[in-house]
């Protein structure tokens, strides 16, 4: 079965495919909310306390501090990213929304004009039409 897609979801995907810079955040942003990013830093970080550095971790606390920042943007990166995207969808939908509106309301008005014809010609005494 193949997958209908939303198409502000297709245009948001598209978009995001073209910019590299893009697709590097959306990798990172990926794999850091992996749990394999979590057991790669629980590994690493017991090396370093048991074997690499001693008490009190300096290297270690400035390492882990950079990469909190970094993180954090790429936290920023995603949330800018699914604002774009929710607003593109929005603005997509209100279009769609505006057209169907506007078909209706030329049906509405033209099934109005055809009730009052078959009225009149139904109704309309027979002295009259003619």
């Amino acid at each position: 079965m193949t997958d209908i897609l939303h198409p502000a979801i297709v245009a948001h995907r598209a978009k995001r495919a073209k910019d590299l810079q893009l697709r590097l955040a959306d990798a990172i942003t990926a794999f850091a909310g992996s749990m394999k990013f979590v057991y790669i830093h629980v590994a690493a970080f017991a090396v370093w306390m048991l074997v690499l550095e001693h008490s009190p971790w300096p290297t270690l606390t400035l390492i882990v501090s950079l990469e909190a920042i970094f993180l954090s943007t790429f936290v920023m990166i995603g949330q800018n990213r699914q604002s774009d995207f929710a607003q593109d969808k929005a603005n997509h939908d209100f279009q769609e929304q505006e057209q169907e509106l506007k078909k209706n309301t030329e049906l509405t008005n033209t099934i109005h004009t055809l009730t009052a014809e078959i009225h009149r010609v139904i109704c309309e005494p027979e002295d009259a039409k003619g």
